[in-house]
């Protein structure tokens, strides 16, 4: 029976492969950092040592954006070095690491979906600290997967949670117009992950619900589908964010060139997450 350990377990993706590979022919090894610190090579080196995993989905993260900016140290230790002491701890057991990054290592300055051949240019410290541990994983590793996605939201803390809570409340909210990505489900990010557990596939992918949208055509839509358009006035802003990108949209083209299925698109996955979630009555 194959192993698979799931750092982070506790967040969004972490918890939505959870709940797909649950009852599935699979090993599960989740753990969070109460179990697992991935920033401590002695504890990441003991727990591989143990249970000796074929695959690892690392999906723990520091992805406080403002936080990071705050604490340059504390990012880099966990997005990059924590890669790094997974890396190199597969490396001793020969197990393939499936590595959660970010479209934040992109800038702002395209109107063109990127894909993933195009060059980054991060300007965030997240962002930076997360393609730093891309580099690392690609210096260490031959069997891995580096998974780019975006806006991700599920169950928890997030900005589809955000609007709804103001919305519980009423009031207003001011949200950005000229910020542009591709809102995705953690559940469709978590379909395609399962689909490179099995598979001999390697390298980097975008995986996104495809389609993108602003933060506040994202908001209003989840007002929509929510009906509770008249709970909560939005209002439009622009942005003063020198640092976020304004436009860092993801193509899927390695997906649709390796017959990989894509997520469906974002208003799809919106409805069908809000439905699920008692959101849609």
């Amino acid at each position: 029976m194959k192993k698979i350990w799931i750092t982070g377990a506790e967040g969004h993706i972490g918890t939505a492969l959870l709940e797909l590979l649950e009852g599935v022919e699979y090993q599960l090894l989740p753990t969070d950092i109460h179990e697992v610190d991935i920033t401590k090579i002695d504890e990441v080196t003991q727990f591989v040592y143990v249970n000796r995993p074929d695959v690892i989905i690392n999906c723990a993260g520091m992805t406080d954006v403002a936080e990071c900016e705050k604490n340059i140290d504390e990012a880099y230790r966990v997005n990059a070095i924590g890669v790094r002491n997974v890396a190199l701890a597969a490396n001793d057991i020969d197990a393939k690491v499936i590595q959660i990054s970010t479209d934040d290592v992109f800038d702002k300055e395209s109107r063109i979906p990127y894909n993933e051949f195009d060059t980054v240019h991060p300007r965030t410290i997240y962002g930076k600290s997360k393609e730093a541990g891309e580099k690392i994983l690609t210096q260490l590793l031959n069997r891995f997967v580096i998974i780019r996605s975006s806006w991700i939201y599920g169950i928890g803390r997030d900005f589809v949670d955000e609007v709804l809570r103001n919305a519980a409340k009423g009031g207003t909210m001011e949200v950005p117009n000229n910020q542009y990505a591709a809102p995705t489900s953690a559940f469709e990010l978590a379909r395609v992950i399962c689909h490179f557990i099995d598979n001999e596939e390697y390298g980097l992918y975008h995986v996104v619900c495809p389609g993108s949208c602003s933060r506040y055509e994202f908001a209003r839509t989840i007002l929509e589908y929510t009906g509770k358009t008249g709970d909560l006035d939005l209002y439009p802003v622009v942005a003063r964010d020198d640092v976020r990108p304004t436009y860092s949209v993801l193509d899927n083209m390695m997906l649709r060139l390796t017959g990989i299925p894509e997520p469906p698109d974002w208003k799809t996955a919106l409805k069908e997450y809000l439905e699920e979630t008692g959101g849609i009555e």
